[in-house]
Order: C-alpha cells, then structure tokens, then sequence
C-alpha cells in the first residue's frame, strides 16, 4: 500500500501491522504492536519483561552513585547585629535642681511646672520631667510665690503618747492636735481655717515616749531644710537618765559610738545637773538618744526637745500650737 500522508495532522499513516517504515525513526503510535527484544536468547532469564516503555537499567546494591554528593553547608550563625545602648539624657531633672537649692520640695516642682511658673534660663517650662545644666538658673514665676507665700508651717507641743508620723495600730498621730481649741494665738498670728491642714506633715520625728518641740509643714522647703540628707540643723534636747557616767563614757557620749555599723556625727553633750543630761545633735537616727545612753551604761527615762535650729520651744503649752511666725527661720 502506497504511503500517504494527512496534511491536516502533519502525520504519516502506516499499514495495518502499525509499524513505522524502516529507517523512519519514528515510535509507534499508541496500540500500535510492542517493540520486539533484540537480545539473544541467553540473556532473556535476566531481561525484564517487554511492555513497550523504557525500563531504567538497575543498579547492584551497594554501587555508589556517580553523582557527587554536595555537603551541606554549615555557616556560621549570623552575629546579631549590635543594638544601640539607650543614651541617658543629658543635664538633670528641673524639679530635682528646684528641690536642692532649697525652692521647694519635688512634689511642688512638679505642680509649678505643670502650671507654668518655672523659667529656666529665662525660657518658661510647663513639661514634666524638662531636663537642665546642673548650673541653669531657675526664677520662680509669682504664682509659685504666692502659694508658697500661703503654706503654712505649725509648731506643736508634743505630749507623751502621740506618734509623729505615720500612726501605728492603737495610736494617735501627733497631726490630730491641729485644731483651733488647741491653738495658742497671739494677736499678730493668723486663725485657724481647715485648708491649713491639707498637706500638713511633719518635718522630723520625736518618739511616743517623748515630748517637746515638732516641727509639722505644708512647705516642702522647710521640711528638705530640717531632714534632707545634707541637713545641718542643729536639736537640742534635754534628757533625764539613770544610772552612772564617767569621764570615758561622757567622751563617747560626744564622739566615738556607732549605731547600726554607722558611726554617729560628733554631738555635743554636757551634764545640766546630777540626773540630765543636754544633748545637741545635727542627725536623727531612729531613737539615737536612747540607744545612744544604752551604750554607755546609761537608761534615758524623759525626753524633751527645746530647740530646732534657731526655734525655740519656749513657752509653748503642752498639746498646743502656733503658726511659724514671718520673722522666724530654722
């Protein structure tokens, strides 16, 4: 039969065995008849079965494969990349400057800076924790002078028995004496109204067991000035003790002890009579006095403070109180 050719498919067409003519080098057309082993008769027991498709050639076991094999790299873990160190901000807070020059306490800065009456090298600041050079010059606005004009300061009489800080269980608070039945007033000092209380705190401590003069502020620059950490303010007190003191003991008394593994500032200490002594001390550890006798074989039975700095108790009444009068300072 005569080769013809479909011009439509672009594809020869074969006689009915489906074979393609010889030296044609074309594959059969599927269903066409399976392509015939060529091997030789002896090599048919290890031949694999023909079925028309290429069968991949098996390997013996145990044959490396002619591929090489890629090692798989290992690279060095990537050093994390250097994060930056939080710079501190330069210069110092403003309302830590204005509580160390003795303008007002911290607390107080805030509120005037909030306010707006802080100027800082003449520019005003009204943000809150504005940093400044520890040598920026600070002027109050007259709005800060004028509340600070308003804040009062009370000296009280302190009895036995009452606390004069934060109250304990059972005990009073020596502020709850603050009332106008318990003011002494003279006719230049001011009445009693209740906004005096609001804030009012006191500025050092005086033992349960002990009376005299307590210093209670609303101004945080009276109360930096007599317990702030660079304080000086001198207190005198007058101490009734029991037991016997020798020359030794009395040299101590003034300089030498130590109490909690700190050494004590030097005091001034001197007999009044044959039962008090007078202590003058520029520091408040808590019960210094007392401890202090203690060391020295003495026991403190009464306690009185006169003085704070250049205030005196005077004649104050037990239990009462005044106003911290324009011409006094400590």
């Amino acid at each position: 039969m005569a080769l013809t050719t479909r011009k439509t498919l672009g594809l020869p067409t074969w006689g009915k065995s489906g074979e393609a003519p010889a030296g044609s080098g074309r594959k059969p057309i599927r269903g066409g008849v399976p392509k015939v082993d060529c091997r030789s008769a002896g090599d048919t027991a290890n031949a694999a079965p023909v079925t028309g498709k290429s069968v991949p050639q098996q390997k013996p076991r145990g044959t490396p494969s002619r591929a090489p094999i890629k090692a798989k790299a290992l690279s060095a873990r990537p050093a994390p990349a250097p994060t930056d160190r939080k710079t501190e901000p330069s210069g110092v807070r403003i309302s830590k400057l204005m509580a160390e020059r003795g303008l007002c306490s911290r607390r107080e800065a805030d509120g005037y800076i909030e306010r707006g009456w802080v100027f800082v090298n003449g520019e005003r600041v009204t943000e809150l924790g504005t940093r400044a050079d520890p040598a920026a010059k600070i002027k109050l606005d007259k709005g800060a002078l004028a509340a600070q004009q308003q804040q009062m300061t009370v000296l009280l009489h302190k009895p036995v028995g009452y606390v004069s800080g934060q109250p304990e269980p059972g005990f009073t608070p020596a502020v709850t004496l603050v009332q106008p039945e318990n003011q002494y007033r003279t006719p230049d000092t001011p009445a009693f109204h209740a906004s005096h209380l609001r804030g009012l705190a006191p500025a050092g401590r005086l033992d349960i067991d002990s009376t005299g003069l307590l210093v209670l502020t609303q101004d945080g620059r009276v109360a930096r000035q007599l317990v702030g950490e660079k304080s000086t303010v001198e207190k005198e007190y007058l101490v009734r003790v029991e037991g016997q003191l020798d020359a030794k003991g009395l040299a101590l008394l003034n300089h030498g002890l130590s109490l909690d593994e700190r050494k004590l500032k030097p005091a001034r200490v001197e007999w009044l009579n044959e039962d008090q002594l007078r202590f003058v001390l520029n520091e408040g550890r808590k019960r210094q006095i007392r401890r202090m006798c203690e060391l020295v074989g003495l026991k403190a039975v009464g306690l009185k403070r006169v003085r704070i700095g250049k205030v005196r108790l005077g004649d104050l009444p037990l239990g009462q109180w005044r106003f911290l009068r324009d011409d006094e300072s400590f």
